[in-house]
């Protein structure tokens, strides 16, 4: 028996434990390959070939409408093909129509290179579906149904070696589950009724024990079901800033459209007529709107979205990842989140006279019919630290064990002729004295001390030859999960203020707060005292986000801007929230936070990157087109281009491959750094900007020399 306990809580003590991320990786330490995760780089050849049809169909008028600027470079793309099919010796019209449908495909092939990757996710997470059979309760007898045929709040039984027909809820017994098909941990982990670990999903498999689940959710709308829809693409709705963004790229589109128009009559007045064909407007128009960040700002979202999916965290919409880049504000509730959730024996602390050994081996005697996480990891601390032998079936054969009730509030075990009680310290004692025994003059001070110190003490007793005595006190407290001070370290210095909520009382709390290293916290918290907290934060003008795993905590995520329910966690946090962490560590929101900076950095950089390139642009095509009617803007030719002809090709020719170019690191985008936010507007100023400004003056020059080396041309 005592082998047993002890081997069942090992299993669960290596599958509550949660691994430690690095802060500062692309790829975390530690970090699993996720349900679904599709490799081959950025940017492989299999991933266009695969990809060129779809961004062939974005062709489609319809679609290219809700990008105003890439809409306009088709349209121009359309204008020049006719053009040059009127007139087929046109050569300059012929490259200017192949180079802007090159820019039209390019934008459309980033969108869909990024959106391949979903989708080939999704593709292995309909493998982990299975058309599985139910043992359906019904009274007191079980019948076989399809897995389809389940409704929300019907029973079914999984013993071990069977798949779990649909997500629920544990509602009787503990099993080993496998998640594999899922997270892609190849660790087990324990699900159980009765707590916050009690959720399971349709498609993993009971590896041991016997469990009643109650189903919460219908057919077609499960875990695995939503996880494909997301990476999908199916929620990917455009965020209040991207939309704002497109709305000033529409803008800056229509005001270079209008300019673009009016060149016309100042040409012909001019004299400049022949220098301003519908072709040469259309390439500069091209060239002046804003389409390197118009081509790319699809990718970048899509893209921020498929990198939380590779670190196991599923974004229910775009707002939910970009909200994150602004959080300033991280509740965190204790209870599995920032502590393992249970409560585990830290030490043995004996009373005046007795030995520690000696309460340490009646702890252990007393725990061994105790299955509560409390009880096996007294008997696991007894063996580990003190190093107690085992005892044998044999030793304990006629033994008496007295379990745990709540009217006793003690359990023990009567054996070889003693007596062994371990319980509540009001309920101890009180049977020490009725068995006529004494009770040590330094027993509540030993009890205060762990009280104070965060901890819940448990008294130890035993009667024996020598009377009935208390032996110590076994000192239980909540475990912090490894590594939660280094993390909170870095969230700090993000400039994020960390919260931790509670209903422990504020000794526990403190106690709690001050090992984990938080900023502050809530002791006590109720349901409506996590909303108010939210509120007040928000008031503030702050962004909130907020991690939780349990039904109490799912009023709080659904009030958060950023809410991050524990895949652990109950069916009510996971519905609540807009992101699942699929491996169940909190910890991770440092990785959610910096992707969402990272998406807003990006968006930013390429936007800064965009304008700047199209002012530079503006030297290459404008003084080709007037230099012959009006010389003295040749001063302005500063890069002294071959050819009015060459000039314009060069800048669209340029303006295309620059937006290939950018589709890498658009996917990938600009790596985070903590800095302030004038730091990192100077950063993108003097990296994008300048470089925005520097980069069209060498390429399109570089293009210039090798278009006049054609012969004919120059």
């Amino acid at each position: 028996m005592t082998t047993d306990v002890e081997k069942r809580d090992a299993v669960s003590q290596r599958t509550a434990a949660t691994p430690t991320l690095a802060p500062h990786s692309d790829v975390p330490s530690g970090h699993k390959e996720p349900a679904g995760r599709v490799g081959g780089g950025l940017f492989d050849a299999k991933q266009l070939v695969k990809s060129l049809p779809e961004a062939l169909r974005k062709l489609d008028p319809r679609v290219m409408a809700k990008s105003p600027v890439m809409f306009v470079v088709l349209v121009g793309s359309v204008v020049t093909t006719g053009l040059a099919v009127k007139d087929p010796s046109d050569w300059f019209g012929w490259a200017i129509t192949a180079w802007l449908w090159l820019t039209t495909i390019s934008a459309n092939l980033a969108e869909a290179v990024a959106e391949g990757r979903g989708k080939a996710q999704a593709d292995t997470l309909r493998k982990a579906k299975t058309d599985t059979v139910a043992r359906r309760i019904m009274g007191k007898n079980e019948e076989r149904v399809p897995g389809t045929e389940l409704k929300i709040g019907d029973l079914v039984v999984c013993e071990a070696g069977d798949i779990v027909p649909g997500d629920g809820d544990v509602v009787e017994g503990v099993a080993s589950v496998d998640e594999s098909a899922i997270t892609g941990e190849s660790a087990p982990v324990i699900r159980e009724s009765g707590g916050d670990r009690c959720a399971v999903t349709g498609g993993t498999k009971v590896l041991s024990d016997r469990i009643v689940i109650k189903i919460t959710a219908k057919p077609g709308e499960t875990f695995i079901d939503r996880m494909i829809n997301l990476v999908e693409g199916a929620a990917r709705q455009k965020t209040p800033n991207e939309i704002a963004l497109n709305i000033l790229l529409a803008s800056l589109t229509i005001v270079f459209l209008l300019a673009v128009v009016t060149l016309k009559p100042f040409a012909i007045y001019a004299g400049a007529d022949e220098q301003t064909s519908v072709i040469v407007l259309t390439a500069l128009l091209v060239c002046l709107i804003p389409t390197t960040i118009g081509a790319l700002l699809s990718a970048i979202g899509i893209a921020g979205m498929d990198r939380l999916v590779q670190r196991n965290v599923l974004a229910m919409s775009g707002r939910a990842v970009e909200a994150a880049g602004d959080v300033s504000t991280l509740l965190l509730d204790k209870t599995g989140t920032i502590t393992l959730g249970n409560r585990r024996a830290s030490g043995f602390v004996p009373v005046r006279g007795t030995k520690e050994a000696e309460v340490a081996d009646a702890a252990r005697l007393s725990s061994l019919a105790d299955e509560t996480p409390e009880g096996r990891s007294i008997v696991v601390l007894a063996k580990e630290k003190y190093g107690l032998r085992e005892r044998h079936q044999g030793e304990l054969a006629h033994a008496t064990w007295i379990e745990f009730t709540a009217q006793t509030r003690m359990s023990g075990v009567d054996v070889d002729g003693r007596k062994i009680r371990k319980g509540a310290t009001g309920s101890v004692i009180a049977w020490v004295e009725k068995q006529g025994g004494t009770v040590a003059a330094d027993t509540r001070e030993l009890t205060d001390r762990i009280s104070q110190a965060g901890g819940t003490p448990l008294l130890v007793a035993a009667e024996d030859d020598k009377g009935a005595r208390v032996l110590g006190v076994i000192h239980l407290k909540d475990v912090v999960k490894d590594g939660m001070r280094e993390r909170f370290d870095e969230l700090r210095r993000m400039g994020i203020k960390t919260i931790m909520i509670t209903g422990d009382n504020p000794l526990t709390a403190k106690a709690i707060a001050d090992e984990a290293g938080v900023d502050d916290f809530l002791a006590e918290a109720t349901p409506e005292d996590k909303m108010a907290l939210i509120k007040r934060e928000q008031a503030g003008g702050k962004l909130v986000a907020m991690t939780g795993d349990g039904t109490n905590d799912a009023p709080a995520l659904a009030q958060a801007d950023v809410g991050v329910a524990m895949n652990t966690g109950t069916s009510a946090a996971k519905e609540a929230g807009n992101m699942v962490d699929l491996d169940s560590d909190p910890t991770k929101l440092i990785e959610i936070v910096e992707i969402g900076k990272q998406l807003l950095i990006t968006r930013g950089a390429l936007t800064t990157f965009s304008i700047a390139n199209d002012v530079a642009k503006y030297f290459a095509i404008i003084p080709a087109m007037f230099a012959v009617a009006y010389p003295s803007l040749d001063k302005l030719n500063i890069m002294r281009l071959a050819s009015p002809e060459s000039a314009i090709l060069s800048a669209v020719v340029f303006n295309a491959l620059i937006i290939i170019a950018l589709v890498p690191l658009a996917l990938k985008g600009v790596r985070y750094r903590p800095m302030s936010a004038h730091k990192m507007l100077r950063r993108n100023l003097g990296l994008y900007g300048l470089g925005g400004l520097i980069a069209p003056f060498v390429g399109v020059k570089l293009i210039d020399l090798l278009i006049s080396l054609i012969p004919g041309i120059g």
